[in-house]
């Protein structure tokens, strides 16, 4: 298993031209954490914790400041805010060789695995782990979790 890939930098808050503010993300989160429709990232802003997803926003990339985060945080733009972020949840590059494996073998069903909130995907590797008295069953569950995803659903019924 590799690291968490945390991300340390100082930047300023901006007001969107929807009305929201965000912290830019000075990275393209792709080459960091891997390609994927959807970055969800956790960490602090100024020392408060925040989870959001790193979205692209105009020419770059940034992470909307939930409600929460301007109440605990301060609302105002043009303040300067060290921010903390790292990929939330288990990520490709933290799984066992199988389950890597059947997901590299069927790329709906990866491309799905990446996109999901970290607590389905822990429930899918909680499931499949749970095997270890019974290990034939492993297969058989990696196969359906990856017929699950396939078919664009976030857990087991």
């Amino acid at each position: 298993m590799r690291m968490a890939i945390r991300r340390i930098y100082t930047t300023t808050v901006i007001s969107g031209d929807d009305g929201r503010r965000y912290v830019p993300v000075p990275f393209d989160p792709d080459d960091v954490w891997g390609t994927k429709s959807r970055h969800s990232v956790a960490g602090t802003i100024a020392g408060v914790r925040v989870r959001g997803d790193v979205r692209l926003m105009g020419d770059g990339h940034g992470l909307i400041l939930s409600p929460a985060w301007l109440r605990d945080g301060g609302s105002a733009s043009g303040i300067r805010v060290e921010v903390v972020i790292e990929a939330e949840g288990p990520q490709r590059a933290d799984l066992a060789d199988d389950v890597a494996a059947a997901l590299e073998a069927d790329p709906k069903a990866g491309e799905a695995f990446d996109s999901l909130a970290q607590f389905y995907r822990k429930a899918f590797l909680g499931w499949i782990d749970s095997t270890k008295r019974r290990p034939e069953q492993r297969p058989i569950r990696i196969a359906e979790m990856v017929a699950l995803l396939r078919a664009g659903k976030k857990q087991r019924p």
